[in-house]
């Protein structure tokens, strides 16, 4: 691998799948895998196979299907967890068994009542054992956002020694600015002996919505994973969302920082998670939100259509969405308007437009949105519209 490749580690059949009422079935998990792994993606996290019957089943059929990605498994520091998991994964081409602990003073003293000696012990044991079962082990350290730096770096540490090839920094609960999670980030690489041999990587949740900015930190502080989830589903506020970290990188080619992914796919697959899950996409969702290349100000419109470059960053074709759109309403202009008449078939001069908007603002004052069959009734019910339907 590069070292400015970015590896996409996609976790929507995992943490994704942990939103409330959107559990997937071993088929539709299945679908969702195959295109995963159309669009590039570097590792699925197939699920948590200890977790229930049902989640062992689709983890060993992803498993079977997956060709190119990496398939990854999810376990506690628990011995049966780390065997089941690899049971689970023994079909797999290229099988990852993700396990961990949680590191942060509130984890050690409230949820595990131990020591912070205890939880080193634990973290070795736990990638020792997984080490038995595959080449492949990522380690997590739970609540890493909020470890203090001088721990988190011994942690990762004995991780390493125990054989980790990848080392997870969760900011679990979604807690960190953007400088203090890439300061930590450039602080493990800095100062964790054997770092060379591991792989960081960026898990982050959206608590304070700053999954996305906080991944980017990460990877330009030396991480070289980014933990995701198509449309940015996940626990609570949700985690990091795929196509924007991707889309991302892609817009700023001077970070020298790329992934693998094909970008001319993130709507669909967008579509297609929003439709197995039965959840919906916010209209202003970046990148593939209904409204991500629409515009309804008249002064946005009047300048994407003479150069598109003017209010858009991203070409919609780059992410499979056929062309920007143009929605009239009150705000619209002039340019929109004729715009819009053309692609239903009429060309308007500048006399006929004036006399065809005045009755197109009242029109639109009455609706929200002016579709194309209003269109032909806004220039049907206009004074010009015998001179433009002889034209």
């Amino acid at each position: 691998m590069s070292n400015n490749n970015i590896q996409i580690f996609d976790t929507t059949l995992r943490d994704g799948e942990q939103v409330p009422g959107c559990k997937l079935n071993t088929d539709q998990k299945s679908v969702i895998a195959e295109q995963l792994d159309r669009l590039g993606v570097d590792v699925i996290e197939a699920g948590f196979p200890v977790s229930s019957p049902g989640d062992f089943k689709s983890v060993e059929a992803i498993s079977k299907i997956v060709k190119n990605a990496t398939v990854c498994g999810l376990t506690r520091s628990v011995q049966n967890d780390i065997k089941v998991a690899a049971e689970a994964l023994k079909y797999a081409v290229k099988p990852r068994i993700h396990t961990g602990i949680g590191t942060s003073e509130s984890h050690i003293v409230h949820k595990f009542k131990t020591t912070q000696e205890d939880i080193l012990r634990r973290a070795f044991d736990a990638v020792k054992y997984a080490k038995s079962f595959v080449e492949d082990v990522e380690f997590y350290a739970e609540d890493a956002g909020r470890t203090d730096n001088e721990y988190l770096a011994k942690v990762c540490e004995v991780a390493i020694k125990a054989g980790a090839t990848v080392l997870n920094i969760p900011d679990t609960t979604g807690y960190c600015l953007p400088s203090e999670y890439g300061a930590k980030i450039k602080y493990l690489k800095e100062n964790v002996k054997g770092i060379e041999k591991a792989i960081l990587s960026c898990h982050c949740h959206n608590d304070l919505g700053l999954a996305t900015a906080n991944s980017i930190e990460g990877v330009i502080n030396g991480a070289r994973q980014i933990e995701c989830t198509i449309n940015g589903i996940g626990e609570r506020a949700g985690n990091t969302a795929l196509e924007e970290v991707v889309m991302v990188l892609k817009q700023h080619p001077y970070l020298n920082l790329d992934t693998n992914i094909n970008t001319s796919m993130l709507y669909g697959m967008s579509q297609l998670v929003s439709d197995s899950m039965g959840i919906y996409t916010q209209p202003n969702k970046a990148i593939v939100g209904a409204n991500a290349f629409a515009h309804s100000s008249g002064i946005h419109q009047d300048g994407v259509i003479k150069n598109r470059e003017t209010y858009e960053i991203i070409d919609p074709k780059d992410v499979g969405v056929t062309n920007s759109a143009i929605i009239l309403t009150a705000r619209s202009g002039r340019a929109a308007l004729a715009y819009r008449a053309k692609n239903v078939g009429y060309e308007l001069t500048k006399l006929q437009l004036d006399e065809v908007y005045a009755n197109f603002l009242k029109f639109a004052d009455r609706n929200k949105e002016i579709n194309d069959n209003d269109i032909h009734q806004i220039i049907e019910t206009s004074k010009v519209y015998q001179e433009i339907l002889s034209a």
